[in-house]
């Protein structure tokens, strides 16, 4: 792809790089990137840079794509599902050594959870767990017991 590429979206788009289509317009054999997974939920797979995807295969009686993921694994989706033709851009980016701790500081910078408050649990809390009959076989009023209790004294 370069700056001021016109692309093609739909059924009728030729296949150039670049192009989305749906996967059963695309041949076997194809390399794609951007696959849906579901019809309509504008691509979910073979994303990261450097990846793709490859289409193995076309079932038209079921109308499903069998297609091998940068993982190795083949998944099958449908064959509506669409997939932009090409690869990702951006391979290789995590061969080139980082040589210095200045340039693996800004990836280990990454945004990790923080509470915002102490997480330490208060002295006048109530216990969370450990209270009353451990593992009990019922809970709750025992309902019909003071009739039979009264009968036996009688």
């Amino acid at each position: 792809m370069y700056t001021g590429q016109f692309l093609y979206c739909g059924k009728k788009a030729t296949l150039v790089v670049g192009n989305v289509l749906p996967l059963r317009a695309i041949p076997e054999g194809a390399v794609v990137c951007n696959v849906e997974h579901h019809v309509g939920d504008r691509g979910v797979l073979a994303r990261a840079s450097g990846d793709y995807a490859i289409v193995i295969s076309h079932n038209p009686d079921n109308d499903t794509t069998r297609i091998k993921l940068p993982s190795g694994s083949k998944k099958i989706v449908p064959s509506g599902c669409r997939a932009m033709i090409g690869q990702v851009a951006g391979g290789g980016r995590t061969e080139k050594p980082m040589l210095k701790a200045g340039n693996a500081y800004h990836k280990y910078r990454g945004n990790h959870q923080h509470i915002g408050h102490a997480s330490t649990v208060r002295r006048d809390a109530p216990p969370g767990q450990k209270v009353g009959l451990i593992a009990a076989r019922r809970t709750g009023r025992l309902r019909g017991q003071a009739a039979a209790s009264a009968a036996k004294a009688d």
